[in-house]
């Protein structure tokens, strides 16, 4: 089901694809669930231009499959907006809130763990390491859905990569390959960092420096090697690593694979348990209609077990009234050391 196949224009290279019919399913789980928590939503709220989510699975079989994070957004909050008391959502880009919403969901399976309630325990997706902290139960893996390339190195050109291979024209400069960039503040689309001579300041932002924010390919390269779930749950457990990053639309499976393992290829050996994950990539068979338009300025957020969707202005980074999200830093810091103090006892 799973095949390896040698991509055009990269030389000696093998790339891993998500077989057909798996990445379908995905897809499906992914767009049942968004229109299941839309349907009491306002026509405007429901719109979207890139949405995301992650499904849980044990193996690769879909029968227990869960859909346990969704996201939609195309945006960066306004550098004047920041919070130095990590009160704003800064990156509001659909890929990057999943994977916050999916932090939500580790925090919950880890307090299921510390219950005291024995059925609990059995609920989790966690099990307790004898040399201490926590690991993913035999078998729980997780796939990441994106609609469309993430941002950055990943996307920019990937539609002319694959119209060059089918029409065997030249490919593209590579001199636009492998570069780091930045998302453009309150707007769409990435730039290259053109020094790294330069240090962004708190100030200088303030004072109308531009936000530097990673793209959404360089996080994802972050998390092929950190994991996803970040330094604060890695004081609890081990890294956790996507199986598999599915596409939704115009996509070329050699240059993703390229942009998000290739570059990472010498990388100096990691300590113990960390590795350099080389997801499975795969697009979906019918990609649909691309939405047109201006995207909304506005990103949605929904972890398992919520009743409904958050709605934050990716502008500013808060709920329309102000409030803080759900995801900012100071509620996930909250839910940490909640777990810590538990932890403890």
């Amino acid at each position: 089901m799973i095949t390896h196949t040698k991509t055009k224009g990269l030389t000696a290279i093998k790339c891993t694809c998500v077989f057909q019919e798996f990445a379908d399913a995905v897809f499906q789980m992914i767009t049942e669930k968004f229109k299941e928590l839309t349907d009491n939503l306002t026509s405007s709220h429901a719109r979207h231009k890139v949405p995301a989510g992650i499904v849980m699975t044990r193996g690769l079989s879909m029968k227990e499959a869960q859909v346990v994070a969704l996201s939609t957004g195309t945006k960066c909050i306004n550098g004047e907006y920041i919070s130095n008391q990590g009160l704003t959502l800064n990156d509001c880009h659909a890929e990057i809130v999943a994977r916050r919403s999916f932090l939500r969901f580790l925090y919950s399976q880890l307090e299921l763990h510390l219950s005291k309630q024995p059925d609990d325990w059995e609920q989790s997706i966690f099990a307790h390491q004898k040399e201490g902290g926590y690991k993913l139960k035999e078998s729980i893996l997780f796939h990441l859905y994106i609609s469309t390339p993430p941002c950055g190195d990943a996307r920019l050109n990937s539609h002319r990569e694959a119209r060059a291979e089918l029409h065997h024209t030249r490919p593209l400069n590579r001199k636009v390959r492998g570069h780091l960039r930045t998302k453009i503040e309150s707007g769409e689309g990435t730039i290259p960092i053109r020094s790294c001579h330069s240090i962004q300041t708190w100030d200088g932002v303030l004072q109308g420096e531009q936000l530097l924010t990673m793209s959404c390919t360089d996080k994802v390269n972050r998390w092929n090697i950190l994991g996803a779930q970040g330094s604060l749950l890695s004081h609890f457990i081990e890294p956790i690593y996507l199986q598999s990053i599915v596409l939704g639309s115009t996509h070329h499976i050699g240059h993703l694979f390229r942009a998000l393992c290739q570059r990472l290829e010498d990388v100096a050996q990691l300590p113990l348990p960390y590795r350099c994950n080389q997801p499975l990539l795969g697009g979906i068979s019918s990609t649909g209609l691309r939405q047109q338009g201006k995207s909304p300025s506005f990103s949605v957020n929904w972890t398992v077990g919520d009743h409904d969707l958050e709605v934050i202005n990716a502008t500013t980074g808060k709920g329309d009234l102000g409030s803080s999200s759900r995801l900012c830093k100071r509620a996930l810091y909250t839910q940490w050391a909640k777990l810590y103090g538990k932890a403890q006892h």
